[in-house]
């Protein structure tokens, strides 16, 4: 299982997109960067994305995605019904833009399922378990086992308070997020976001569990302070003897 990474950053500028997976050209999760991470063939071999949850930076590229696919083929895209709610109300409301889970008629670009938690299912051919975690919104995490049974785990973004998560996760590749510095965690806990100490507690928490930690990529960065957190996050490392590394456009992880 081959997962680039088309965006590692929480807002977008000339060298970061928002956050976005690609798992072997076919699936993705979150669509922060699916049009501008991706050429147009690529975009039209996509066969599905998972979307954790409604916010901006991790739907953003949905419409565009919708248009380019117009009258070409047609994006599975899964996630829980509070997302189509408000994807359908707000983004895809036909005044934005057109509300592509509708459009073309007799064939939307965009064909919505809507998930249970807990509940596995196919998506492209991956098995997939949608996992709540907390975040400000309502929001969940995704396991992606492939054919050949190696696992990711996204969690999307998240406040911590992970361990109910571990009870049904056991991945080989961990994907979270890293949106404040140290001194910021308690911001980063009123605003749902992870801070360098929260996700030394959370790892431990997982150690714990399960008895191993996976490799660790951090995602959904802050440009402005990614030196800073990396040097947290670096000094987390060598306390756990952990894989920890933050993501960046274009790496790409095999699992």
């Amino acid at each position: 299982m081959e997962v680039r990474i088309l965006g590692a950053h929480q807002t977008e500028t000339g060298e970061a997109r928002p956050t976005s997976l690609l798992i072997d050209g076919l699936l993705a999760i979150d669509a922060g960067s699916l049009c501008s991470g991706l050429e147009l063939p690529d975009q039209v071999r996509l066969k599905a994305v998972l979307v954790t949850h409604h916010h901006y930076d991790h739907v953003k590229d949905l419409p565009m995605i919708g248009l380019n696919l117009a009258y070409r083929g047609c994006l599975e895209v899964y996630g829980t019904g509070v997302l189509f709610e408000t994807l359908s109300t707000h983004l895809l409301d036909g005044q934005l833009y057109p509300n592509l889970l509708e459009w073309p008629p007799g064939r939307p670009s965009l064909r919505s399922h809507r998930i249970e938690e807990y509940r596995p299912f196919d998506a492209a051919g991956y098995s997939v378990l949608a996992v709540p975690v907390p975040h400000s919104v309502p929001a969940v995490g995704f396991q992606v086992t492939s054919p050949g049974g190696r696992r990711l785990f996204f969690t999307g973004d998240t406040g911590g308070g992970l361990s109910p998560c571990w009870e049904h996760v056991a991945p080989d590749l961990l994907i979270t997020e890293m949106t404040f510095v140290g001194e910021m965690q308690d911001r980063a806990r009123q605003k749902g976001h992870l801070s360098p100490p929260q996700l030394a507690a959370e790892l431990a928490g997982f150690r714990q569990a399960k008895g191993y930690l996976p490799r660790v990529v951090l995602v959904h960065l802050d440009q402005a302070r990614e030196a800073e957190v990396a040097a947290e996050v670096a000094g987390i490392a060598r306390e756990l003897e952990a894989s920890i590394t933050l993501g960046r456009e274009g790496m790409t992880v095999n699992v």
